[in-house]
């Protein structure tokens, strides 16, 4: 019997009226995957809310402060390659209780950290640790679930993991400010903590049907199988456009968002994470409502595409206008628009034959944290450049921001799309 399956004979109950639902096993398996992920959108969030107390205590600039954030999402993307193979070759189960324990770790390190360096190297373990959750608990719909509504429990799993984002709103920003960074930071190793627990107690991913079992690969296989992927001319467009829709939305999110109000406008600590908390509860339900709203494969391209230009132009908007009122409506509607990304797996899926599908999720999510990274990162050094030439930094970070998310977008609208879209009906 495989090891992540549980051993229903010897476990049992004596009547079939006191057996469990297997479809309410399969939601308790899931949701407690999405506790990890939700623990994961808090990690990848933080900086927006503790940027303050960093430059405070260690006088970081601008730019250490997007290679700060972005470096979650460096480890988190580089590491998504092995986590995938592992994932095929050693189960979901064994991959996540192996990896997360390194988030843990990373954020008692972060609440200790002496200095920058150290904060690095804890950012690090951090990134590596949530790498596997959410491809985990994609790769677990796309197996379990009716693959004709993957986009919308795709979308109810964003939105469960979205929980995550909640803490970095308000209830972070009332800690740093009555306690410090580092309270916050000791907070989510303990959840990491009792996150694993869950996951080690409720998760047994049950077996796949026979004929979906494939003979285990060797690593060297399972890395020419990802390889492969790069020769399919649909994949350029897939990966463009994933570096960079999640990646504008996130940079906002978990970086920009408290120093811009708190800067532009003098808001608090608190009032900028009471801004952060209600885009973070919008951000719960539009990934599902966007599930349910799917157009199908060849118009979901499309739908892809028109969000995209739409969120560019919104970032310009928040640039150009310099207005509280209207800047706090602004980042409210890209926290509505920002749930089309939902669309993005959706469309991963339906372009790909289903033995790869896996490999090309894995790659997908690769792509969106290192292009998380990337931004967070070139946004950082843009925001210093602009320091450097009297220039406002926060509107050199959002028309930066606008024009890569526009340029991936053209890039995805004229790239070759998968023949099998014209087939696929998910």
């Amino acid at each position: 019997m495989p090891p992540d399956t549980p051993n229903a004979t010897a476990s049992a109950p004596s009547s079939p009226a006191q057996r469990p639902d297997p479809g309410m096993l399969l939601w308790v398996m899931l949701l407690s995957l999405l506790s990890a992920f939700a623990l994961s959108q808090a990690y990848r969030t933080i900086t927006s809310i503790i940027a303050t107390g960093l430059i405070q205590d260690f006088g970081i600039s601008s730019q250490s402060l997007g290679a700060f954030a972005g470096l979650f999402g460096l480890s988190f993307g580089v590491a998504q390659l092995m986590m995938g193979i592992g994932m095929d070759l050693y189960g979901l189960r064994r991959t996540v209780l192996l990896a997360f324990p390194l988030a843990a770790i990373g954020a008692t390190l972060s609440a200790l950290a002496p200095s920058y360096g150290w904060l690095m190297l804890a950012q690090l373990l951090i990134g590596v640790g949530c790498s596997p959750v959410f491809l985990a608990s994609t790769v677990f719909i796309s197996r379990h679930f009716p693959s004709e509504r993957f986009a919308f429990f795709s979308g109810m799993g964003m939105g469960v993991g979205g929980l995550g984002l909640l803490f970095t709103g308000t209830p972070l920003a009332w800690v740093v400010q009555h306690f410090s960074w580092r309270t916050g930071f000791a907070l989510l190793a303990g959840l990491s903590l009792l996150s694993w627990l869950l996951i080690f107690w409720r998760v047994h991913e049950p077996a796949l049907p026979q004929h979906a079992q494939q003979p285990r690969e060797t690593w060297l296989q399972a890395l020419g199988r990802f390889a492969a992927l790069f020769k399919l001319p649909h994949t350029l467009g897939i990966l463009i456009l994933g570096m960079a829709c999640y990646a504008s939305f996130l940079s906002l999110r978990g970086l920009w968002l408290g120093p811009l109000l708190i800067n532009r406008y003098q808001f608090s600590l608190v009032e900028s994470g009471n801004v952060a908390l209600v885009v973070s509860m919008i951000a719960l339900f539009t990934p599902a409502m966007f599930g349910r709203l799917d157009p199908g494969p060849m118009r979901r391209r499309q739908w892809l595409n028109h969000f995209s230009l739409l969120m560019s132009l919104l970032f310009l908007l928040l640039a150009f206008v310099h207005h509280a009122a209207a800047n706090v409506v602004l980042i409210l509607l890209m926290g509505l628009v920002s749930g089309y990304g939902i669309l993005q797996y959706a469309d991963v899926r339906s372009s790909y034959p289903p033995e790869l599908t896996g490999r090309a999720l894995s790659l997908y999510t690769m792509s969106m944290f290192l292009g998380v990274a990337l931004m967070q990162w070139l946004t950082g050094i843009v925001a210093a450049w602009a320091e450097g030439r009297g220039i406002e930094p926060y509107q050199a970070v959002m028309v930066s921001i606008a024009c890569m998310l526009a340029a991936a977008s053209t890039a995805f609208r004229w790239l070759p799309s998968s023949p099998l879209l014209a087939h696929s009906k998910s």
